[in-house]
């Protein structure tokens, strides 16, 4: 392209930034369903970013090998800590910007797996709700029995910025005990609240704000604190965080100071007695390498996996092709509106693979959110349901074999293609 060329396309692109600013300015309501400019949309879909939990299998397992409980609980905190990297930064370190992510259809599935020292570590992720939207996630090592299970959505409101709001929760599962006597601690872990900074340069970017908690069925909480950098002082992505037996809050275990995107430190005891001596361990963020997330070839995927479903528009994103995006999406989303118009008609409702709402009131929940001082009953209003992984419903999956018609059927009936 020549620099007069190059130089029409960014005023272009700035034109298009400072509409897209004011329009969001002046909408009321989700975000999520107003139109972004071509120059962020991402090729990715929402069902993508759960495998962001297990960057790190040999971190997510290490728990199992730690008999003691308040030390297991500092491991969990630490694995958390080191997911965020990749959940809030991994876009706009790869693109310069946070990227609009696609957003996936009812019944969109993203399956993939790691093997590495923790073993084979596997991923799914089923998008279970369209109105409002919910995407659910079940990761499971083989070697070490450990499972992360939940389920979130967002909604993103403009005051100043972007402020967008984290609605669900994840439950962690842990074996402990001999084999003879195997027990399952519980971790729940609740959601961070963030915001996106960098708009008015046109290049966005996620911060982390307020507190999440993790609590734990043997009796500890962890509460970390998220900030920025302020007009004064301040780091951008800063975390404080302290462990604690649940219920007493200023008897501090262990607590971590520094940076979620850099590295952080872990120390026993509470904050004013952090030395060398009191140092537990240090976590390299950036130095770190992750795993590899391994996935099946798009010819060979189930016509609902994202990456085969997108595929066009994904091509046509990358491409520039805008055209071509607005037309693919488009099949998309008119097979996903007649869809549920015949399901309605036949007073039916589109079958989960792998998920399934709970019904009643989840134990676990109950308690551990009392426990940590949050409800989080009213989500599921949000969420479409309580969504909990069914392992019936996973084996039966694992017995299909779709034949060619049906292949055709399902990309005709549910993706328009």
């Amino acid at each position: 392209m020549s620099s007069s060329g190059s130089a029409a396309a960014s005023q272009a692109s700035s034109g298009s930034w400072s509409a897209f600013l004011k329009s969001i300015a002046s909408f009321n309501g989700d975000l999520s369903s107003l139109t972004a400019p071509p120059f962020i949309l991402s090729s990715q879909s929402l069902t993508e970013f759960s495998s962001y939990w297990a960057t790190h299998p040999p971190i997510l397992t290490a728990p199992t090998a730690e008999s003691d409980p308040a030390k297991r609980a500092m491991l969990v905190l630490k694995w958390f800590l080191s997911t965020l990297k990749h959940q809030y930064a991994s876009r706009s370190e790869q693109f310069g910007n946070e990227k609009k992510p696609l957003n996936p259809f009812l019944g969109e599935l993203f399956l993939g797996s790691w093997t590495d020292e923790a073993g084979e570590t596997t991923l799914i992720s089923e998008q279970v709700s369209h109105h409002p939207p919910a995407t659910a996630y079940c990761i499971q090592n083989s070697r070490t029995g450990v499972q992360l299970e939940g389920y979130n959505a967002q909604k993103a409101t403009f005051k100043s910025t972007i402020i967008v709001k984290q609605i669900g929760h994840a439950v962690l599962t842990i074996p402990v005990g001999s084999a003879e006597n195997v027990q399952q601690e519980r971790y729940l872990i609740t959601l961070p609240s963030l915001h996106i900074e960098g708009l008015i340069f046109g290049a966005p970017f996620v911060e982390l704000d307020g507190s999440s908690y993790i609590c734990s069925s043997s009796g500890y909480t962890a509460k970390i604190d998220y900030s920025g950098k302020g007009w004064l002082s301040g780091k951008k992505n800063s975390i404080l965080a302290t462990l604690y037996p649940t219920g007493k809050e200023k008897d501090v275990l262990y607590n971590v100071t520094g940076q979620w995107t850099k590295e952080f430190e872990i120390y026993e005891g509470p904050a004013k007695k952090n030395s060398s001596s009191t140092l537990v361990t240090t976590y390299d963020a950036v130095g770190t390498a992750q795993s590899e997330l391994k996935v099946a070839p798009i010819d060979e995927q189930h016509p609902l996996e994202s990456r085969r479903a997108w595929a066009k528009v994904a091509e046509a994103i990358q491409a520039g092709d805008m055209d071509t995006v607005s037309v693919e999406k488009g099949k998309i989303e008119n097979a996903q509106r007649n869809l549920r118009n015949k399901e309605r008609s036949e007073n039916r409702s589109w079958e989960r693979r792998y998920f399934s709402a709970m019904a009643g009131q989840d134990v676990t929940l109950k308690a551990l959110g009392q426990a940590a001082g949050v409800a989080l009953d009213g989500d599921q209003d949000k969420t479409g349901g309580l969504w909990r992984y069914d392992s019936v419903k996973a084996a039966n999956v694992s017995t299909q074999a779709l034949t060619s018609e049906e292949l055709q059927k399902i990309e005709k009936e549910v993706l328009g293609h």
